[in-house]
Formats: C-alpha cells, structure tokens, sequence
C-alpha cells in the first residue's frame, strides 16, 4: 500500500473516528465541540428516524439518542471502507458498563455513508438502520 493511500485511509478513519466522539459526547459543551469538529457548518444527518441540518439541528437528534439509551454507547464494527469524498462503515450501540458478552444483540446498529468537504469534515450522512428497538 502506498503512502498516499495510507492518507487517505487515515482521512476516512479519522472522520469517523471524530463522528463517534460527537455520538459519544456526553456533556453539552462536548458534544457542541464534537459536532462543530467532525461536521461542516452546514452538514447533514439523515436516516428513517431523523433529517436535520446544521449543528445545532446534529447536536438534537444525538441529544435525543442518548436520553433514549442512557447508558449506552456508539461503537464501529468493522472496518471504514472509503473512496473519494466517501465512506461506509457499521455501528452498533453496546452498553457503557460493558454489558455480558453473549447477553444478545446490541438495542440499534446499522451502517452509515458519510461524504467529506476537503477539509475532511462531514458533509451528509446516509444512515441506514439494520436493527431498532420496538416503537422506535
């Protein structure tokens, strides 16, 4: 593999890595710092749940994910996969305290496509939900 396309590996690991802290974040002031670092000022979120623009409009559906879920956590399965402006990868969400290995499937996972500005922050997100809790 070449040096240039280790670049660009990284590229989509580390936007993805960002997009999980904005998931992650906790506090309000984080979570603002997340979002304004992993996403463009007018980046978008899109899945069958939510459309929104913006961070402030980011920052309300990550909020509300995590009053659902309390306790739980964003986490990568997989690898990113990615080429040009674009890249895929999978999620689910797991416990914070770890859970019991084997306790059963994670409440929500699913896989999101996410496109770059050339400033490696996030333009859209595709998600697609492959699992969600009844009356989600």
């Amino acid at each position: 593999m070449s040096a240039q396309t280790d670049r660009r590996t990284d590229r989509y690991q580390d936007a993805v890595t960002r997009y999980f802290e904005a998931w992650n974040a906790r506090e309000p002031e984080t979570l603002a710092k997340a979002v304004a670092e992993a996403w463009a000022s007018q980046g978008g979120y899109i899945d069958p749940l939510a459309e929104v623009r913006g961070h402030e409009g980011i920052t309300a559906v990550i909020t509300a994910a995590q009053a659902r879920f309390p306790g739980f956590a964003f986490r990568l399965t997989g690898t990113v996969d990615g080429h040009h402006d674009t890249a895929r990868f999978s999620w689910e969400l797991v416990s914070e305290a770890g859970g019991t290995p084997g306790a059963g499937p994670a409440p929500a996972a699913g896989s999101d496509v996410i496109t770059l500005d050339a400033e490696n922050r996030i333009v859209s997100v595709l998600g697609f939900l492959d699992r969600v809790p009844a009356g989600a």
